[in-house]
């Protein structure tokens, strides 16, 4: 098992391959049962067809393994690496009808996660020789969050928070509720000490005023500074002086990320790193 795997993410991992062969296979594959014999075996490659980072190989190996225990995997390349059109990332021999089974899901998988990595790749790259980490968000596809998630760390960003559980997130919305960033700050605390717990806190601000009002009531982890103008941005930095991370956020582009970067942040959320990333093309093919 992959060191990126842990025992739970591998749980996650199968449930997912079951649920996603029940939704294609559903009572059979009945074009390959009729078509070819239910002992054959055969070879296949995973072909790339576009440029980027590759992703899901580990996944394409767990795929092939549960449809085919007894399957053969030969793998040419790792999760990360760099690929180019004619590279061949692995070669699969199992059983002929698990195989075309496991086609479709391995393919569509490792298309979405190697668009993902390689986006992913592409802002991380534009930062790399600054101290600011470039984060994914909770702008994910309902279910396969794990997967996005995963393929963002391959990619070369980093992962904020999974879910609304982890981390307390003080919104616009949260805000404007609340009545005033003091009482949604003051409001966390006191469920804290309510419920026995600690987690992180950011509380984002949409302009100056409300970044003095949290500055003055303090308790927070991180500051979100939300659809700031370059200016701004720098001017909210130097405000907090390091007394708290600083995170940017809102409709940052590959063309604008190293400029906001400089600005001094520690931290720039990217919702485009999963809503935004184009699949890669491979290609499963049967070896003749």
């Amino acid at each position: 098992m992959s060191a990126n795997i842990d025992e739970t993410l591998r749980q996650r991992i199968l449930q997912f391959i079951n649920e996603a062969l029940a939704e294609d296979v559903g009572p059979g594959d009945f074009t390959s049962e009729a078509t070819i014999p239910a002992n054959k075996r055969d070879t296949a490659r995973l072909l790339v067809k576009d440029v980027g980072v590759l992703a899901g190989v580990e996944m394409a190996k767990m795929i092939f393994l549960t449809v085919d225990p007894k399957a053969e995997f030969d793998q040419r390349m790792e999760d990360g690496d760099y690929m180019h059109v004619g590279d061949e990332a692995f070669y699969v021999t199992c059983n002929s009808r698990a195989l075309l089974q496991a086609e479709r899901l391995v393919l569509n998988t490792m298309q979405r996660m190697s668009g993902i990595a390689t986006l992913a790749n592409r802002y991380a790259f534009e930062v790399e020789d600054l101290p600011v980490k470039v984060l994914d968000t909770r702008k994910t596809t309902p279910n396969l969050r794990f997967l996005e998630k995963w393929a963002v760390r391959l990619g070369g960003a980093h992962n904020y928070r999974d879910g609304l559980y982890d981390r307390i997130m003080i919104k616009d919305n949260h805000i404007d509720a609340a009545g005033s960033i003091t009482r949604a700050i003051e409001g966390v605390q006191a469920f804290f000490r309510e419920n026995d717990m600690q987690l992180p806190i950011t509380v984002e601000v949409r302009n100056l005023v409300e970044l003095m009002e949290v500055l003055e009531v303090g308790k927070v982890d991180r500051i979100m500074l939300d659809n700031f103008e370059l200016p701004l941005l720098r001017e909210a930095v130097a405000h907090v002086g390091g007394r708290f991370e600083t995170e940017a956020s809102g409709g940052i582009t590959l063309d604008s990320i190293r400029r906001v970067a400089e600005t001094g942040v520690n931290f720039i959320s990217v919702g485009a790193l999963t809503h935004s990333a184009v699949s890669l093309d491979l290609s499963l093919k049967v070896m003749k």
